[in-house]
């Protein structure tokens, strides 16, 4: 092994450097070589960030969000390193079936304003101008594919290989962000239809000049292991930004790279800088060091002695230091069962790439295995007689046969059984019982790999020479023949002496200080002593201490003449040498002392062994050291003067009774220390605040001692100047006051517990004490909502227990509640209450203060501040905190004002009460309060509600309710629950009069929310009253049988419409004095049970939130004390018109590639009579840009919902729209683009419609491009094999409509759409089967007839809005709107029977005004056809006819049979949206279908079965995971002619919802070319379920007319749940194909 290549690590250069850089080493079989090399990574290194992202359509919200973070990215990367560049890249799937779908149009447009499907494009390559990456990342459009999985993979190969178009630098970290929220496909992955058909991966670059991958569909994905090659060889990390749909894949798939980092996105990847930011932290403390292109024949190893190795096998470094790692490099003897000299040369050599990851810098080593042979081996002797003729002679050795041994193979162990030869004189065992005697030698045993015996005879142990500290031969020699044999450089019987003087050495170099000599490495001194060193040398700092202090009087006497021995100085015999200055290279040490009889400091030092005192010199520095003159007088008087001065201090401690307090009368003693705020201003996020509290910090500086309390007090809006309280203008309305107090008594947390039994013991005893001592304020109520907390940072008593309490008094009694407080807090009790002292808050409704205690030793100290947040605050509201003044204590106040400004944002829903008043009777039990959320953006929402005593008591009255409401997304409405309680016996006595009310507060709105209009309500508890023995309500909608007090009724009420959804009523008040008044109003047709209730101080109300161009019924009451007074007559008002909604789905008939039949459906919402429709077309390009002028049509009877266009341009693009108008205005527009050239045509035979607009696309513009009208009807031309019918029934056979219902949930309004065609058969119906819920359900119906005939005048219309609300399994409530009529309306008729036939029931209704009727009686899980028709003196109008069918599972009798109008409860998710089959060959479909409506939770995924509609073969499940808005799955290996039945569920964390099951056939009949066009569907509604429920499909074939050959094929499902099921049902047309496609009869049509 040497070095080729070793340049030394410069860490000047901020760039990566490996060093050696080149290695070369030979290995035979078996054999081991490491060597280490070193490693550096700056601190602060170039860095290549390239965002590869997921263009599929479930993306766009995350792309959207990505174009605005262009600079937030380059801020993040700036504060990473100054040389970076960023670049972006796109991928959706490969562009072929399944995994795109294929039609025209789809490719052109996969979704609105989408770009066409694509594998991968490189966007923007490395660049370092990021308003360039901004520029271009906002170009951007979305895309789309069909199957949930995405060819990520192929764009992360890609990005890797395509370096140079990439753009990736040699000398920077490169990081790939791989952005998505669904899963990857991979290398013959099972959902993959491709799987061997395509290629395997080439891996290399295919991008084109644009950046596109152009081999998607020649090549198949790649395999994992081949990313994690080419991403580590090319110096790519991967960070993984996924969402937690799919986050499970990934994160088993970041585990195979060495480095990587994945993390979590946010749906709409708002979090992505954040993400990036944790990543890179990761990643730069990780490094993972690689030996690419290894041999089979070689295997390496990496350690490190300096960093510790991770799971993965990388390394968790540390940047800006050199790193050391060990490589270990060994030659395998075997690779898979073969000798390594036999594998092929490229096997066992080869130059291996030693790189770290994120390194471009790398070593290589050119390794060999080596197995050649010396030449000697080559030329062996063989049954030499060298060798006794037992072995052979190779390189000048014998080489024995097995059985033989010896230096020349003459001894076979078997033959030579004699032990005379190993036997020592005098022993009697051979070889001393320490060995084997063969071939008369003695083999000794050995222990391990070594001998233990030796010699001879093996007469020696090893492990018996002698021992130096405890090592044999001193671990520098080995034991041979019961001796050390010492290595070179020791001596000695156990090696412990070394054989040079270097230790002897002393410090001028000589020898043993040339008093010694040296033996065995030490000096052995002529005299030692104890100032002798190890080198015969004279040491001072071995007791140097006691030398001077021995001499010290000696030098002192026979210098000076001063000290212990002055005048005697005979005993001294030191030589004295005065010097001018001591220097310390001349002495290591110096003496010095003190003189006591002038304080003056003397040095000195001496030379020689001090144990021979006359050979001793000591040197002494002439001149002492003395302090400057002092007036040694004024000693004595300070003394005195210090004791005086504590006798004072004394006597006025004393006379102070310990009270610090009383030393801020001396001004010496106060000056320095100050408290006051440690900020002056805070800005706080209204939506980021978790409380209403804010702990502002005081601080104290100087002196510490002693205790300060200091007064504080908080002004809410000090900007609003001049708003006073809403209780200040009436001292008597109560206040909620909040009161804090410390308590004495230490905290525990069973205290936060409100069900401990240590809880309740507190808060009984804190409540008695306070309401004892604030019973005496007039006016004060009894102290409510205790509960117990902890207060950081507030001295040493911090885990002392704060109370928290409401005091409710007038707002008069403000002062003396303060007073009181501050009373008790001074005296620490309050009664038997102790608390303690220095601390107390009290709140009111805009206004705070309290006081905070600085303990001794306290620097800091929290103050509590309530913020006052309310629904009217400004966007910046500001409050102001005030340091009032030091009550007790000396400091003085610094910082005296605190400013704390809250920023309010914009909500994202709004949550208030639906009204501000209530009223229930006792009898109720439990008062059910609604609460609205108003959506803005959708999302969670959460509220606290919470009760609270008015003349109401808790416990007596009602029990106090504390709860939250969470409103997930979608969810509008709530309801608050309060238990009412029953008078008791005392109270029925007392028979009070006074009205009973508590409040309900919404507070702390979360996530976003903020209270609306109504933050709290009061609700009034209405009581009893006997009369005549009998108790009777004086509640609401009750009338009190005493007329004594009784107000009559409202005088003139009036209604008058403010708009398409608001109603103005007003009145007259009647005589007397009323508190207030009650108002009922209801959609007409509703029984008033059902109607809303508001309460009003005002003779007047503004009734909201109504339905447009709806009748509304109303009426009103007042009250005062003694109750209710007399209804007013009813009131009729209809709101106005509001413009309608989009018109129904556009359907196109092509009759050629010029010629288009054009149909829609009616609004879902008309809102109004529709008195027109506009349709517009124009020319558009590929990228749906208008290229022509746009021409319109007026089609003025809103019956025409159909018009035939001609003269198209040949292959040309259109662009479709309609909008509907009734007396609003018009209503937005629906639209579609088609391309008549691309699409199957209709059969010339058919004729023109008749009676429909015909229009010619080269005529004029603005409402003049008709041509002519059509008068015949249903005439058939010659040569046609089948009429024509009007345009009703041709638009529902030759159109696809899909009506959106939105969900039905208990209370709310739910609107539906059904539309009733006379030209089709009786066997086809169109049914409503509704839930068992007290919901309205409304519904808009539309009549259609085949030809206008026109009715007498003052017959009656068709009655409207026909409505069916199950009551129960038997019962049902028919409701309908008075229908139009040019004569008042005599009554209506009710026909009902079973759909089946039997008999028929008619209900006659005389009454004009009742629009509604309840059927008894009826058979559960029957369906049953009503006709509902309207009677005037002319005579009966038409019929309005509908079917309903009542499903239950529950028996009626049973007791599980729901209550009407008992709410249902969900809590799995309802069933996806409609099954959508297309299929892809005589073998394989393509399945899709939407979300469920209401997931009532995070969606993990769907179970889809499929199996034979009449049984045979075993069903299949197949699991998709994921949650996106529409779900696509191929079904492969299906056959033909066979019906199969589809079920798909959703799963969420609750379990698996019902199932939404569909039928498909693939049908042939001669097995030739099959049609993609040959299945279509007609399918109407999708319900929002209020229940668990579960689905089943029937089928039946019925034949519409004899004259259409198709066939029709009618699928009902419903949906079952334990009271009742909705049904849907489900059209399906199925094309029987006879011979080619070009023979067969196509009728299909395109949807908007």
């Amino acid at each position: 092994m040497r070095t080729l290549k070793n340049s030394s690590i410069n860490m000047s250069l901020q760039r990566t450097q490996v060093s050696p850089q080149a290695m070369y080493m030979r290995l035979r079989a078996g054999e081991e070589m490491s060597f280490y090399m070193d490693v550096f990574q700056p601190t602060e290194s170039p860095v290549d960030l390239y965002i590869l992202m997921d263009f599929s359509y479930s993306m766009s919200d995350d792309l959207d969000n990505l174009k605005s973070m262009g600079h937030n990215l380059a801020d993040f990367l700036q504060a990473l390193t100054s040389n970076y560049t960023i670049g972006f890249g796109k991928f959706v799937d490969k562009v072929s079936s399944p995994q795109t779908d294929m039609r025209p149009e789809k490719l052109r447009e996969p979704w609105h304003n989408a770009d066409s499907p694509f594998s991968f494009k490189n966007v923007i390559r490395l660049t370092s101008n990021i308003n360039h990456f901004s520029q271009e990342l906002r170009k951007e459009r979305i895309s789309g594919n069909l199957d949930a999985p995405e060819g990520g993979f192929d764009a992360i190969l890609q990005t890797a290989v395509c370096k140079d178009k990439i753009g990736w630098r040699k000398d920077s970290t490169h990081l790939l962000v791989f952005s998505t929220e669904s899963a990857f496909h991979y290398e013959a992955d099972g959902t993959n239809v491709l799987a061997g058909i395509l290629a395997r991966n080439d891996e290399q670059c295919h991008l084109d000049s644009h950046g596109t991958y152009v081999y998607d569909t020649k090549q198949d994905y790649p395999s994992v292991p081949t990313l994690v090659r080419l991403l580590g060889q090319h110096n790519i990390i991967p960070i993984f930004a996924v969402t937690n749909h799919s986050y499970s894949y990934y994160e088993k798939l970041h585990k195979y790279f060495p480095i990587s980092e994945i993390g979590v996105l946010q749906e709409d990847s708002s979090n992505i800088v954040e993400l990036l930011r944790t990543a890179f932290e990761r990643i730069r403390s990780k490094m993972d060091i690689r030996a690419d292109f290894t041999p089979r024949a070689l295997k390496t190893e990496f350690t490190s002695p300096e960093f510790e190795k991770t799971e993965s096998g990388s390394f968790h470094i540390t940047r800006g230091k050199v790193s050391k790692f060990h490589m270990h490099v060994k030659a395998l003897e075997y690779v898979g069962g073969q000798h390594v000299c036999s594998l092929p040369e490229r096997d066992r050599h080869g130059v291996i790439h030693v790189k770290p990851t994120s390194l471009s810098d790398s070593l290589t080593v050119s390794t060999a295995v080596v197995c050649d042979v010396c030449p000697c081996e080559q030329q062996q002797e063989l049954d030499s007689p060298k060798c006794s003729f037992h072995g052979n002679f190779v390189c000048g050795q014998c080489i024995c046969h097995p059985g033989w041994r010896g230096d020349t193979c003459d001894c076979s162990p078997a033959s030579s059984p004699n032990n005379e030869g190993c036997v020592r004189p005098g022993d009697a065992e051979p070889c001393s019982g320490r060995g084997e005697c063969l071939c008369g030698k003695c083999q000794c045993y050995s222990e391990g790999q070594s001998l233990r015996f030796d010699g001879a005879f093996c007469e020696f142990d090893v492990l018996q020479c002698p021992r130096t500290s405890g090592f044999l031969c001193n671990d520098r020699g080995r034991c041979s023949r019961g001796a050390c044999v010492c290595e070179s450089g020791w001596e000695g019987p156990g090696c412990e002496c070394p054989t040079s003087n270097d230790t002897c050495i002393d410090s001028r170099g000589g020898i043993c200080n040339n008093h010694g000599r040296c033996e065995c490495g030490r000096c052995i001194c002529d005299m030692a002593s104890l100032y002798t060193s190890s080198t015969c040398e004279i040491s001072y700092s071995l007791g140097f201490q006691a030398v001077c202090e021995s001499i010290r009087d000696c030098v002192r006497c026979q210098t000076w003449g001063t000290g212990n021995l002055k005048g005697n100085c005979s005993s001294c015999h030191l030589q004295i040498q005065m010097v001018e200055e001591l220097k310390k290279e001349e002495a290591g040490e110096h003496c010095s002392f003190q003189d006591e009889d002038d304080d003056c400091t003397y040095h000195y030092t001496l030379e020689g062994d001090p144990n021979v005192l006359p050979n001793t010199t000591v040197r002494v520095q002439k001149n002492k050291e003395c302090p400057p003159g002092t007036f040694l007088w004024l000693i004595p008087l300070l003394i005195f003067l210090i004791l005086l001065l504590g006798l004072l201090l004394l006597l006025c401690w004393k006379f102070c009774a310990c009270c610090k307090a009383c030393l801020a009368l001396l001004p010496c003693c106060a000056r320095g220390r100050t408290v006051g705020f440690k900020e002056d201003h805070y800005m706080l996020r209204h939506s980021l605040m978790s409380s209403e509290h804010l702990d502002t910090p005081l601080v104290r500086s100087g002196s510490l001692q002693g205790r300060d309390t200091v007064r504080w007090r908080i002004h809410n809006n000090v900007h609003r100047q001049g708003i006073a309280s809403p209780a200040a203008s009436s001292p008597k309305e109560l206040v909620p006051y909040g009161l804090s107090l410390r308590l004495a008594r230490l905290f525990t947390q069973n205290l936060m517990k409100p069900d401990t039994r240590e809880f309740e013991q507190l808060r009984k005893e804190v409540e008695e004490n306070l309401n004892e001592v604030f019973k005496h304020i007039p006016g004060c109520h009894k102290v409510q909502q205790t509960k117990f907390r902890l207060q950081p940072n507030s001295g040493k008593r911090q885990d002392h227990t704060i109370v928290d309490t409401v005091l409710t008094a007038p707002y008069s009694a403000k002062p003396d509640i303060i007073k009181a407080v501050e009373k008790h807090v001074s005296h620490e009790a309050f009664n038997d209450l102790k608390v303690a002292p220095g601390y107390y808050t009290v709140t009111s409704d805009q206004d705070a203060q309290g006081m905070v205690e600085f303990q001794e030793a306290v620097e800091l100290v929290d103050v509590r501040v309530p913020l006052f947040i309310r629904d009217d605050d400004d966007d910046e509201k500001q409050l102001q905190v005030e340091a009032i003044e030091v009550p007790n204590g000396i400091a003085k106040i610094g910082r005296r004002v605190v400013n704390i400004t809250i920023i309010k944002e914009q909500a994202s829903s709004l949550i208030t009460f639906l009204q501000p008043a209530y009223s229930h009777s006792r009898f109720d039990k439990l008062a059910k309060i609604p609460v609205l959320r108003e959506i803005i953006d959708n999302g969670k929402s959460q509220v606290t509600y919470r009760t609270r005593d008015l003349t109401a008591k808790n416990g007596r009255d009602y029990l106090f309710t504390e709860g939250e409401l969470v409103f997930q997304p979608g969810e509008t409405r709530k309801e608050v629950q309060v238990p009412l309680l029953e008078l008791t016996e005392i109270d029925t006595l007392l028979n009070s009069c006074q009205l009973k009310q508590f409040a309900i507060d919404l507070l702390h709105p979360k996530y976003g929310a903020k209270i609306g209009r109504y933050p709290q309500t009061t609700v009034t508890i209405a009581d009893p009253e006997l009369v005549d023995g009998v108790p009777s309500m004086t509640g609401l909608a009750q009338v009190p049988q005493s007329p004594k007090g009784r107000l009559s009724a409202p005088l003139n009420p009036d209604a008058r419409a403010l708009s398409s959804r608001e109603i103005s009523f007003n009145w007259f008040p009647p005589p007397g004095k009323p508190l207030g008044y009650k108002v009922k109003y209801w959609m007409q047709g509703d029984p008033e049970s059902e109607a809303h209730l508001i309460d009003v101080k005002t003779p007047s109300a503004e009734l909201t939130n109504l339905y447009p161009f709806s009748d509304y019924e109303m009426q009103v009451c007042a009250y005062n004390a003694v109750g209710e007074g007399t209804y007013s007559d009813i009131i009729r008002c209809r709101t106005l018109e509001e413009v309608p909604s989009e018109p129904g789905r556009l359907a196109f008939n092509v009759v050629s590639s010029t010629v288009t039949q054009l149909s829609w459906g009616e609004p879902a919402e008309t809102n109004g009579v529709i008195t027109a429709y506009e349709v517009s077309y124009g020319p558009v390009n590929e990228d749906n840009v208008p290229i022509g002028p746009l021409k319109k049509v007026l089609v003025e009877d809103p019956k025409k919902r159909v018009v035939l266009i001609e003269n198209l341009r040949e292959s040309q693009p259109y662009r479709y729209m309609v909008k509907a108008r009734n007396g609003a205005g018009w209503g937005p527009q629906r639209e579609a683009t088609i391309n008549l050239a691309t699409q199957p045509k209709r059969p010339m035979s058919i004729p023109i419609i008749p009676d429909v607009p015909i229009i010619d696309a080269e005529g004029g513009e603005d409402y003049d491009s008709y041509l002519m009208y059509s008068t015949d009807v249903l005439r058939s031309p010659a040569g046609s094999k089948r009429p024509s019918v009007s345009d009703d029934s041709e638009h529902l056979m030759n159109g696809r409509v899909d009506f959106s219902f939105p969900g039905s949930g208990s209370g709310t309004l739910t609107r539906t759409a059904n539309t009733s065609y006379h030209q089709l058969s009786s066997h086809m119906h169109q049914e409503h089967r509704v839930m068992g819920s007290s919901s309205l359900t409304r519904d808009y119906s539309t009549m259609l007839m085949g030809h206008d005939s026109r009715k007498p005048l003052g017959i009656p219309d068709t009655p409207t809005r026909l409505v069916f609300s199950a009551l129960g399994p038997t019962s049902l409530k028919v409701s309908w709107q008075e229908p139009r009529c040019d004569k008042e309306v005599q009554g209506y008729s009710v026909q009902y029977q079973l759909l089946s036939g039997g008999e028929v029931h008619r209900i006659t209704i005389p009454n004009p005004s009742q629009n509604s009727v309840v059927v008894e009686d009826l058979l559960p899980n029957h369906s049953y056809i009503f006709k509902v028709k309207a009677q005037s003196e002319e005579g009966w109008g038409p019929e309005r006819e509908g079917v309903i069918t009542i499903e239950s599972q529950v028996d009626p009798q049973s007791p599980l049979s729901p209550v009407p109008g008992t709410p249902f409860t969900l809590s799995t998710p309802c069933a996806p949206g409609p099954l959508v089959f297309t299929a892809l060959s005589p073998d394989s479909l393509h399945l899709s279908w939407e979300r469920p409506r209401e997931p009532n939770g995070p969606i993990l995924g769907y179970r889809i079965t499929c199996e034979m509609l009449h049984g045979g073969g075993e069903p299949r499940t197949i699991y998709v995971e994921g949650d996106n808005l529409e779900t696509t799955l191929t079904v492969p290996h299906l056959s033909e002619n066979v019906p199969y039945k589809f079920k798909v569920q959703a799963n969420t964390t609750q379990g698996f919802g019902p199932e939404r099951e569909g039928l498909i056939t693939i049908e042939s009949q001669d097995r030739g070319a099959f049609s993609q066009f040959g299945g279509q569907q007609y399918m109407r509604e999708v319900y929002k379920f209020p229940t668990d429920y579960t689905t089943k499909t029937s089928i039946s074939h019925s034949s519409l007319d004899p004259h259409f050959t198709d066939r029709m094929l009618v699928t009902t499902q419903h949906v079952e749940s334990s009271s009742s099921t909705l049904t849907q049902e489900f059209v399906s047309h199925t094309v029987m194909a006879s011979g080619s496609l070009s023979q067969q009869v196509e009728r299909q049509f395109y949807e908007a």
